[in-house]
């Protein structure tokens, strides 16, 4: 019952705060330290909820939809604490009601506690490091909409009022790149560790994630080369990160949706 509640509650008041932020978008007004404020009531009510689904009996419930919940719950944390010190906050239009749908899910008959067996400290970290480092990364696409849908309208000379409310096009490139090393960097940590604490990690029902995972870091990596060697940016680098997304979220959510809810094996 206090899961629901709670939840819920939650749900309501990341909805609110992504309205406001879209009203605050559209037409230049709001209370940016309110909106943070009301935002950061939601994580903290999201984050009760999932400290007491996560602590499973025996062990850690890392079952598709609560991994759903807490990957998007960093996000939005993520979101909310880094818009403390730069312009991050608008990237909540698209995270938090992410966030909302996905601990509705958690909350929802649909979610199937699958308890994990408890795990050595390599493994833990390494669990650890890819989630934020999916977390950043997912940020940062969502920071490369935001680019592209700026980029747009600048090259049509009709910076409207959505436009107007965001950064200079140089903030937002510069917080892009800087999103995407940070979530690069513990994307390589997470995979060397998960070499360290995997005796084989490319066993039959990891071989899909090491492979994709490897491939998003190669993506992420090249991107990141070519922005210090070529300058890249704009709309090369909003397809480079989407591209390395798109492959990341196959890695970490593909395999384990077709695993567990299609397949129902653990």
């Amino acid at each position: 019952m206090f899961a629901t509640v709670t939840g819920l509650l939650a749900v309501v008041l990341y909805l609110a705060t992504a309205a406001l932020l879209v009203r605050r978008l559209v037409h230049a007004t709001g209370e940016r330290l309110a909106l943070l404020a009301l935002g950061l009531a939601a994580v903290a009510l999201h984050g009760a909820v999932l400290g007491h689904d996560l602590l499973g009996d025996g062990g850690l419930d890392l079952s598709f939809f609560t991994t759903l919940s807490l990957v998007t719950w960093l996000m939005a944390a993520l979101i909310l604490l880094g818009a403390l010190r730069a312009p991050l906050e608008n990237l909540g239009v698209g995270a938090l009601p992410l966030a909302a749908l996905a601990l509705g899910l958690e909350l929802s008959p649909l979610a199937d506690q699958r308890t994990m067996p408890t795990m050595d400290s390599a493994m833990q970290a390494h669990v650890v490091l890819s989630l934020l480092a999916f977390s950043l990364l997912a940020i940062a696409a969502f920071q490369a909409a935001l680019l592209a849908i700026q980029d747009h309208y600048l090259r049509l000379r009709r910076p409207g009022g959505f436009v107007r409310a965001l950064p200079p096009l140089e903030t937002m490139e510069r917080l892009l790149f800087r999103i995407i090393a940070l979530g690069f960097s513990f994307l390589t940590a997470a995979l060397l560790l998960g070499w360290v604490a995997l005796e084989d990690l490319f066993a039959q029902h990891l071989v899909h994630k090491t492979a994709l995972s490897l491939v998003a870091w190669a993506v992420f990596g090249i991107l990141l080369w070519g922005r210090w060697y070529f300058g890249w940016r704009g709309r090369t680098a909003v397809r480079w990160t989407t591209g390395g997304l798109t492959v990341l979220l196959l890695a970490y959510f593909g395999s384990k949706l077709v695993l567990e809810l299609i397949l129902g094996i653990d």
